[in-house]
């Protein structure tokens, strides 16, 4: 029997398991009750398990064996009977199930939540999961579905958990934590449940802003009522990326958790809205294949633009539509653009390239007949599996337009359409606005300077910051009157222009200037405070008391360039700087999120500050599960490695750091 067809032989209906997570151990062990129906006689059916170790089988009508990869199931199956299998297992997962200090959590990502649960990898068998997690008594539980009942149970508290519909098994999920929560109900009465850690209590409003707006809209944008018992969102430390649509369970980077002040740079809207239209696009109608994954990604970036446009407006849509249509542009006009069908294609094709394929759309068959053909999509193919063709016969339905030069030009063709983009973009009086100030880049200032001026007396966010670009190696003399309009125009991203490109401060804006780090931005705050410091020598001191205490995102980056600057200033709290020292090394260390360790090891090195404890700390960076932090941190120690001081100090680290860590160094240490 092929594997790859066995979706044509065994349907799996049910998976419910009870499993306790150690910690100190990095495994899980549980008890595993599955029934499935079988729809071809067969001898043999699977179920993906990676290192899977079976410690008791309950189930006495057929033989349960398993290898490195799989569980297998072997007796004389007829059709149409339903089985069941029934044991207990432990695993020590390798990816997918993470542990992180206080914190653990899953990320199935396509097909890996046979690392913890045995399931099945192929996204077209959907099986209703129901799971019972065991965690101590101190901690907080959230799955998939609604929890239906809470006990205690040998000092741990034990969390059963219902799912009442099916879902591919990639969108199984749990966290546990120390969290806390705040409630809310969606016009429709569907319970939405907010996580946090308690040390953030103060940051739920800004982190979760709009959160009830996402929701309610895109159940009314979409015209299906959202199809899940309840919704839960929970951020936590280390994640690997953005954030991910488990059914009714999003996991999120804490690196979204923000204060009012780190909304306005590095705010949750998109994800939030991205991972929740997923729980339609996605999860209820899921892809049958790789070239029909733009029906997951497109559709959800196009769905949460459409909720950002509800919230920040047409000119943000429009803004952030063009944005997009530049990186398209640019990777096709490279000779790089994709088709929207190529199952390998990249994230910028099958996120951005679809959602401007669905705007396409929308405007060639008209609003109304769009909507109904989702609708009528979501219908038909709801807990089932999609192709692409599937969606577009839907369109085809209730519509007469004929969109066969859609679908070459825009699913087919690797090139991006360019011109059609450009048209549609010039519907916004606000997008044909700016396109005429950005035309004046190569235009004298001279001929300029009032169109310029205007852009900045009662600036457009976006255009306003072009004007300012614009300004940037332009004579001061002739600028000067227009950055003073720019920054008396108190918009916050005018401001944060001037900071971001002003790489010279004159004196005569020197106060103006020194106002931006009290703007409530970090971008900008980070910006001006290195600026000033470095141009103003004298009045280091003042800066520094000025942004004392200020943390800045989650990642810390106003205090760590604060303890850098401190350090770096001749005679500033002479009697702090030790404590500096021993703060900006301990950012380095595995009790912080990588995104505060990234950072603090760029100081660190700038600053020359490295020890054992730094080092070692560095080593185990090159091992985490995050490549987005595992990669510079290699990439860092290789340069660390060049120096003979340093090669011998950590040549002796192998002993000292964990297993992998200690197996990547004894790869790249040289004798």
């Amino acid at each position: 029997m092929l594997q790859a067809q066995q979706t044509n032989v065994v349907d799996f209906l049910r998976i419910e398991a009870s499993i306790g997570t150690k910690a100190d151990e990095k495994k899980v062990e549980g008890k595993f009750l599955t029934a499935f129906k079988v729809l071809k006689e067969t001898d043999s059916i699977f179920m993906d398990a990676v290192n899977i170790q079976i410690n008791d089988i309950k189930t006495a009508n057929f033989k349960i064996t398993s290898d490195e990869k799989k569980v297998w199931f072997v007796g004389n199956f007829e059709v149409g009977t339903t089985y069941k299998a029934d044991f207990y297992y432990e695993m020590k997962p390798k990816q997918t199930l993470y542990f992180f200090g206080d914190e653990i959590w899953t990320q199935g990502q396509g097909k890996y939540t046979s690392h913890w649960l045995p399931s099945i990898d192929d996204v077209n068998d959907k099986i209703e999961f129901d799971l019972q997690l065991l965690a101590p008594i101190d901690k907080v539980v959230i799955a998939n579905g609604k929890l239906i009942d809470y006990g205690n149970l040998h000092e741990v508290n034990t969390w059963r958990f219902n799912m009442k519909n099916p879902m591919s098994s990639y969108l199984v999920a749990f966290a546990i934590g120390d969290f806390n929560k705040r409630e809310l109900v969606s016009n429709s009465g569907i319970p939405i449940e907010l996580y946090f850690t308690p040390k953030d209590s103060l940051k739920v409003e800004p982190t979760y802003r709009y959160s009830k707006e996402i929701f309610d809209f895109l159940e009314t944008e979409i015209g299906v009522p959202y199809p899940w018992q309840n919704y839960k969102q929970v951020p936590v430390r280390d994640f690997l990326y953005a954030g991910m649509e488990n059914t009714t369970l999003t996991i999120f980077s804490q690196a979204f958790v923000v204060d009012s002040t780190g909304f306005n740079d590095r705010n949750y809207v998109n994800v939030n809205a991205h991972e929740l239209a997923h729980q339609w696009f996605g999860n209820l109608v899921t892809e049958k294949a790789g070239e029909d994954h733009w029906l997951q990604e497109g559709f959800a970036t196009y769905y949460a633009l459409l909720a950002e446009k509800e919230i920040f407006g047409d000119d943000y849509y429009y803004w952030q539509l063009y944005q997009t249509a530049e990186q398209l542009k640019a990777m096709s006009d490279e000779g790089q653009g994709e088709s929207l069908l190529n199952p390998k294609a990249s994230s910028l094709t099958f996120y951005q390239k679809g959602a401007w394929a669905l705007h396409i759309l929308r405007e060639r068959i008209g609003e109304d007949a769009f909507k109904l053909a989702i609708k009528n999509y979501l219908e038909k193919y709801k807990f089932k599996n999609v192709a692409t063709q599937d969606f577009l016969n839907e369109v085809k339905n209730v519509s007469d337009v004929d969109i066969s030069t859609f679908e070459k030009d825009w699913l087919q063709q690797t090139a991006f359409q360019s011109e059609d983009a450009y048209q549609s973009l010039l519907k916004s009086a606000f997008i044909r606005k700016y396109f005429e100030i950005s035309a004046l880049r190569a235009v004298p200032f001279s001929d300029k300077k009032i169109q310029l001026k205007t852009a900045l007396t009662f600036p457009n966010d976006f255009i306003g910051q072009e004007a300012v670009y614009q300004l940037m190696d332009e004579p001061l003399a002739e600028t000067l009157p227009l950055y003073k309009t720019a920054f008396n125009s108190n918009n916050l991203y005018v401001r944060q222009a001037i900071a971001l490109s002003l790489q010279t401060i004159p004196k005569e804006l020197q106060t103006e200037y020194e106002s931006l780090l009290q703007d409530d931005s970090y971008v900008t705050m980070e910006s001006a405070l290195y600026q000033l410091w470095m141009q103003f020598p004298e009045k280091r001191a003042a800066y520094l008391n000025k942004t004392k205490g200020i943390e800045g995102f989650q990642n810390k980056n106003i205090r760590q360039l604060w303890l850098a600057l401190a350090l770096l200033t001749e005679g500033y709290d002479n009697q702090e700087k030790e404590n500096y020292i021993s703060e900006l090394k301990h950012y380095t260390s595995p009790d912080y999120s990588f995104e505060i360790r990234e950072k603090a090891f760029e100081y660190v090195n700038e600053l020359q500050l490295w020890d054992t404890e730094t080092l070692k700390n560095l080593v185990e960076a090159t091992v985490h599960p995050t490549w987005r932090f595992a990669k510079p941190s290699k990439a860092l120690l290789n340069n660390l490695l060049q120096n003979e001081k340093y090669h011998e100090q950590v040549k002796v680290l192998g002993r000292q750091v964990s297993e992998g860590a200690a197996n990547y160094l004894n790869s790249i240490i040289k004798e």
